[in-house]
């Protein structure tokens, strides 16, 4: 999903960046993967917690969820119950990883947009440190579940975050694994249940458990205007020579759940509309977020690069570009 350079297919486009190159396509921009202006260094924002707490109480009304993504979470979900150390359901193990969703996205109970983007972190070392334009910022929880660099998306880029059936793969068999543990030793259900949850902070009040509990009772409504990328679309991009699968995520386009697209929803800018995907540089993966300056609205497109593992708060690294094209659309340097 997040490029095509898996395995030998990432050997491929080596090649094809070389023969670009041999063909005379044009030198490489060298601005992806650790080159540029870096920044970081500005810490955890102090409040973002408190904010997530104050949000996760889900007004109460039908709960909402997009079908895709609801397909995508169920049969994660019962795939990690058959394969679990402990007895639990699939339709319980459903409703475990389907609870954190509301409280971290949408306290209205609207279906969680998967394209949603962080707003609580705020500080400058997320932000073009050049200030071309106030939406070059880089949101570091991405998705349904908010998977965020520091923590569970710290390998994850924004595609994969945002990619609710890749997203589902991954959270199911953790959250269940983790209240197996927990019950392996000791524990009731619903302390079990806790356990899962604790990374996420807008279930350390029990609005998570509430959720649960809600979607024993009344199950949830499949929306079927929500599909696996929440409004973000898939494209096939060129970059130094090279192609990737790139994801197009522009906030105005979000379904489901779209508080978050308002300025005034959190500290932190509403993003520019960037394009996705994953760049290796000298062995080393990286994510790459690029803004085409018709875009953003700055003079020059824009690359942000966060090497896989590493918190986007210490490090990221900006740089002016003109070198991705959008060969699906024909947009930019094409």
């Amino acid at each position: 999903m997040e490029r095509r350079q898996r395995g030998p297919a990432r050997r491929s486009a080596v090649l094809l960046a070389s023969i670009g190159l041999v063909l005379g396509l044009g030198a490489p921009a060298l601005a992806a993967g650790g080159d540029g202006v870096p920044s970081g260094g500005g810490g955890d924002n102090p409040t973002a917690d408190d904010l997530r707490r104050d949000r996760a109480w889900v007004r109460l009304g039908d709960l909402k969820f997009g079908a895709e993504p609801y397909e995508a979470v169920s049969s994660a979900a019962a795939d990690a119950a058959g394969k679990a150390s402990c007895e639990i359901s699939a339709a319980d193990a459903t409703d475990l990883v389907l609870s954190p969703t509301w409280p971290e996205v949408s306290g209205s109970g609207d279906s969680p947009s998967p394209m949603t983007l962080s707003r609580y972190d705020d500080q400058t070392s997320l932000a073009d440190p050049e200030q071309r334009d106030e939406g070059l910022f880089f949101n570091p929880g991405v998705g349904i579940w908010q998977l965020d660099s520091a923590g569970l998306g710290a390998e994850e880029t924004a595609a994969t975050a945002i990619d609710s059936v890749g997203a589902a793969g991954k959270m199911a068999p953790y959250m269940v694994g983790k209240y197996c543990k927990a019950v392996d030793g000791g524990a009731t259900a619903a302390q079990a249940r806790a356990t899962a949850w604790t990374d996420w902070h807008a279930c350390d009040q029990g609005a998570c458990e509430s959720i649960y509990q809600r979607l024993k009772t009344d199950g949830v409504v499949k929306d079927a205007t929500v599909d696996r990328y929440g409004g973000a679309e898939m494209r096939t991009c060129t970059y130094e020579g090279a192609e990737y699968d790139c994801l197009y995520v522009d906030p105005a386009s979000a379904q489901g759940e779209d508080a978050w697209t308002v300025p005034d929803y959190g500290p932190a800018p509403v993003p520019d509309p960037f394009y996705v995907f994953s760049y290796t540089k000298s062995g080393t993966d990286y994510e790459v977020r690029y803004w085409l300056k018709e875009d953003s609205g700055a003079s020059t497109d824009v690359v942000a690069s966060r090497e896989l593992g590493v918190n986007a708060r210490t490090k990221l690294y900006w740089a002016a570009d003109s070198g991705l094209c959008d060969t699906t659309t024909g947009s930019g340097n094409c």
